[in-house]
């Protein structure tokens, strides 16, 4: 009970700051206190925003990030729930109780400290904090952190919420996204809600808050506003006049893509020159094998998941209109990041996912792909070729999964500036506590203030020594100054520890560990004392993540449908008895 323990005892010790929170601000709030304006975009590669490089027409993020800071080493987990949770908190994922997610959850650890896939009480979120201290708080989108009473966002601090608790579900519809889910739950302040007959979820979502935003409009007190965008999350959908933007940019294939992002990564000095970049891996297909048909199909994922993109961009577009029309633009602090790298999951080559697709009303053709009743995602290849110039993607810890676009703006944030300084998911809660004016109230947190380095009052906030770890689901890293140890377990890794120099080699494309043994020990020595600190528990022997999805949701279908399932069985055995004694019977007569 470790990890629940001290999520409690955090809890309570944080009270007599919550309840001296006017004090605080008295001696540290600025006259005028920020907004704040948290965006999560849901599985963006790190070059995805067209600022760091990407394809996609992203004006409101890149204006954005004109006015402030990007960042270029900034890293988060390489899953959604446990990302979102440190995001939150600031705390380690397993010290939340999302040590990883649901869908992936082995038997052994289910109910263990850290991993009952819910906030554990006494987790305290960022929100919490700002609403002790005065602020009004807001969230709509995707919060997967729990579901029912106690665990939804009107239990964690927001005074408003609009929410989807699953990870993932369709754009257009009120229809889940995959067999784990038997609907799509929505809640709004913690109580089911539904959608609406005309939907879109970036435009909805953006609607919601504006709304929450100006039902409070005539209330002095700042408020900070959580907007979780589904996109770019599997199922990928775009309205089709974003789509059209790209129908033929993605036709040379993804050893072209790959190829391209990497060269301007470099050109736009988010990597130093000396990087290289891994070639895909064997067990991954070749554009040029394709047939036409299925090039084609592929191509326009891509377009889709630019459109869809493009489509989030444009509504949150929106929602800085409509601050700057009502005066809180300027003093609003912006930050827009991703909760890990591109996602690589096949879910068509899955046994029987073709007949639950088409059960639940989905398919996936060439002329309305991305729009409503379309399945659309971009695979493997797509999702190497997104991370350049990085190796792999979500689920690992490699710098694919794990590195994305982080920015931020507003009132006292130098603009025009690119930091190459260390920085983290955990750095968030901290960082906006900071420019609130709350230091005193960041509690147990793990992470750093990063607010001396987007004022340019200080180039890093950690020290070359300092080591900052991950883990989720077997998949780890440990960072310490530029070089990082990262165990990347099967199908796209071996299990084994390397060791690299992310300054020369962010690719990860050349192995350390045995020229510089002792270094590697050291770090796995720290690797050590960060499991142990955080209550990492080991996989158990012979787990194989797409194995524990495909259990999971088996399972998760025979609860959801089991006595249906039953019913049919008994019925076909009594048709099959029945027929049996007939024939006997008539064997009998002759």
């Amino acid at each position: 009970m470790r990890a629940r323990t001290s999520g409690i005892l955090a809890g309570l010790g944080l009270i007599g700051a919550l309840m001296a929170a006017p004090a605080l601000l008295a001696q540290q709030a600025p006259a005028e206190r920020p907004n704040f304006v948290l965006v999560l975009v849901d599985d963006a590669a790190f070059m995805d925003f067209g600022i760091y490089g990407g394809e996609a027409r992203t004006p409101v993020i890149d204006r954005l990030a004109r006015r402030g800071m990007i960042f270029s080493n900034y890293h988060s987990s390489p899953l959604c729930a446990p990302s979102r949770a440190m995001l939150l908190t600031g705390l380690d994922n397993h010290r939340t109780g999302l040590a990883t997610i649901p869908e992936v959850l082995p038997p052994e650890h289910r109910g263990q400290p850290g991993y009952g896939m819910s906030l554990e009480p006494g987790v305290v979120t960022v929100a919490d904090r700002l609403q002790a201290a005065g602020y009004r708080t807001y969230m709509t989108g995707k919060w997967h952190l729990g579901h029912g009473e106690g665990d939804l966002p009107d239990a964690h601090g927001f005074d408003r919420s609009f929410v989807l608790d699953a990870s993932g579900a369709d754009n257009w519809e009120e229809k889940p996204y995959m067999p784990f889910y038997r609907t799509a739950d929505w809640f709004e302040d913690g109580t089911r809600a539904h959608l609406p007959d005309e939907f879109y979820s970036s435009e909805f979502l953006v609607d919601r808050m504006i709304d929450y935003i100006d039902a409070d409009a005539g209330r002095d007190d700042p408020f900070f506003a959580y907007l979780a965008f589904q996109a770019i999350h599997i199922p990928i959908q775009a309205p089709a006049e974003f789509t059209a933007n790209y129908h033929e940019t993605y036709s040379q294939g993804w050893e072209a893509l790959r190829q391209a992002r990497a060269r301007r990564a470099v050109e736009l000095e988010l990597v130093s020159a000396t990087t290289s970049i891994m070639p895909l891996p064997e067990r991954m297909r070749a554009w040029s094998d394709l047939s036409e048909a299925d090039q084609a199909l592929y191509a326009r994922s891509m377009a889709v998941n630019a459109g869809m993109l493009e489509a989030m961009d444009h509504h949150l577009g929106r929602l800085v209109e409509h601050l700057e029309t009502t005066g809180e633009f300027d003093n609003t602090v912006f930050i827009v990041t991703s909760d890990n790298g591109p996602e690589p999951s096949h879910p068509v080559g899955e046994p029987g996912f073709g007949t639950w697709m088409s059960l639940h009303g989905y398919s996936r053709e060439l002329e309305n792909l991305g729009e409503t009743g379309s399945y659309a995602f971009i695979g493997p290849e797509w999702a190497m070729a997104a991370a350049a110039p990085f190796n792999l993607f979500k689920f690992y810890a490699s710098e694919g999964g794990l590195r994305v676009p982080f920015l931020i703006a507003g009132p006292g944030i130098a603009s025009g500036q690119h930091s190459r300084a260390a920085g983290y998911v955990t750095d968030v809660t901290p960082t906006i506590l900071d420019l609130a004016g709350l230091s005193g109230m960041t509690g147990d947190v793990t992470g750093r203030s990063l607010r001396a380095v987007i004022s340019g009052e200080a180039d890093a906030a950690y020290t070359p020594d300092d080591a900052v770890g991950f883990e989720v689901s077997g998949n780890s890293a440990l960072f310490r100054g530029d070089y990082k140890l990262v165990r990347t377990m099967p199908p796209w890794g071996d299990g084994n520890w390397q060791l690299f120099n992310l300054a020369v080699d962010p690719g990860e494309t050349f192995d350390l560990a045995p020229g510089q043994p002792a270094l590697a020990a050291s770090m796995l020595e720290d690797y050590t004392t960060y499991a142990e600190a955080n209550g990492v528990l080991d996989l158990p022997e012979g787990y194989d993540v797409h194995g524990q999805i495909s259990i999971n949701a088996t399972l998760r279908q025979l609860e959801f449908y089991g006595w249906q399932l039953g019913f049919v069985i008994l019925l076909i055995l009594g048709l099959g008895g029945f027929g049996l004694y007939n024939a006997i019977r008539i064997w009998r007569q002759r």
